[in-house]
């Protein structure tokens, strides 16, 4: 039974995943029309972000979430090794350790794909000239997709699949969580001009799925 229920949670997620995949492919191409759309009202006349330094977007979105997140996993880290000495927690071992290494893994292969990525951040495309600006395209200010910021919000993602079985409430607050902190920290640099928003939603698709494979492969783990 274990085993059908698997399955069929991975080839229905799978067939999710690959249609997200073609709308992210043919909708939201990066640079295209939709990112424009969305990053025209944080661009001046000059081709210039006016929020790229906001004390907000910088401070609280950028640093502040981040580093909640980051504590947030320490404490997992730190009960996951307790778990080795303490009785009470031994239950718990598997999966405090799959939520902080999945998790970490996640955001390392964004950080991987991003570090070999030709896209470049909006705020290195634009060029002033006499009329405005222009964008160029070009790939000599890459490094920028998918979004590393995003990935941390994201990156809450694991626990949904921790929690799934043993936890349903506890596995949907993981998965509200970690899709709402994903697209604010996505949308915060956004708006700074870091990012396309098909940065952001790619981010998203690449943690959900580097999940669902090694959710396939741990399965039997996470619930026994």
């Amino acid at each position: 039974m274990q085993n059908s229920e698997s399955n069929k949670f991975f080839i229905k997620n799978s067939l999710l995943l690959g249609v997200l995949f073609l709308i992210l492919w043919w909708v939201f191409p990066v640079g295209g029309a939709i990112d424009m759309y969305f990053i025209q009202p944080w661009i001046d006349s000059t081709g210039h972000f006016p929020l790229k330094n906001n004390w907000y977007l910088v401070e609280i979105n950028h640093k502040i979430l981040k580093h909640i997140v980051i504590a947030f996993y320490v404490c997992v880290l730190i009960t996951w090794i307790t778990s080795f000495k303490s009785e009470k927690l031994k239950a718990y071992r598997w999966q405090l350790g799959y939520l902080f290494w999945v998790s970490i893994l996640s955001t390392a292969v964004v950080g991987l794909l991003k570090a070999h990525s030709a896209h470049a951040c909006p705020w290195s495309m634009t060029e002033q000239t006499v009329a405005g600006y222009i964008w160029n395209f070009s790939a000599r200010n890459g490094h920028c997709f998918p979004g590393g910021h995003a990935s941390t919000g994201f990156s809450l993602l694991s626990g949904f699949f921790v929690f799934r079985k043993s936890n349903i409430k506890i596995a949907y607050f993981f998965l509200f969580i970690g899709l709402v902190l994903g697209f604010t920290m996505g949308w915060g640099q956004m708006m700074r001009g870091a990012h396309f928003l098909s940065h952001n939603l790619w981010t998203g698709w690449v943690i959900f799925a580097f999940n669902l494979i090694l959710y396939r492969i741990f399965y039997k783990k996470l619930t026994t």
